[in-house]
């Protein structure tokens, strides 16, 4: 079994997906581009990066405004991330992803950015507040 790492704050449903991590904040309308399902703003680390059923792993939440609207709407088209785990949220990105189902996890007793690698094949238990490491995916 692989490492466990223990979120402050946790919810949504029990999901596992491939990691896609970067120390960069995150914000839904600015940093993407929901019809194409990848990172659109140029100057963030992910660029181009498709976000679609991977786990993402970032550092903190900024802004967020249209965050509600935009998460309901990529998980009714199909093009959603899986989870969204980060060192620290907000409440407005909260309350987007609780509107969309979407698992969110934060407030981590480790940095969740270096903790966590692309390609990790990773088991987000909100009920919990686990993310258990569980291999490798694939090598990035």
């Amino acid at each position: 079994m692989g490492a466990i790492l223990i979120a402050g704050r946790a919810m949504g449903p029990k999901v596992t997906g491939e990691a896609l991590v970067a120390t960069d904040g995150f914000s839904a309308r600015y940093d993407l581009d929901r019809i194409k399902g990848v990172f659109s703003r140029p100057s963030h680390a992910l660029y181009g990066t498709s976000y679609v059923g991977r786990v993402l792993v970032l550092d903190r939440a900024k802004g967020g405004v249209a965050s509600a609207w935009m998460f309901n709407e990529m998980v009714e088209s199909g093009r959603a991330p899986a989870a969204l785990l980060m060192n620290w949220s907000n409440p407005v990105l909260a309350q987007g992803a609780a509107l969309a189902g979407l698992t969110l996890a934060d407030a981590f007793e480790t940095d969740i950015t270096t903790a966590v690698k692309t390609g990790d094949l990773l088991e987000v238990d909100p009920e919990a507040c686990t993310v258990r490491i569980l291999g490798r995916e694939r090598e990035t």
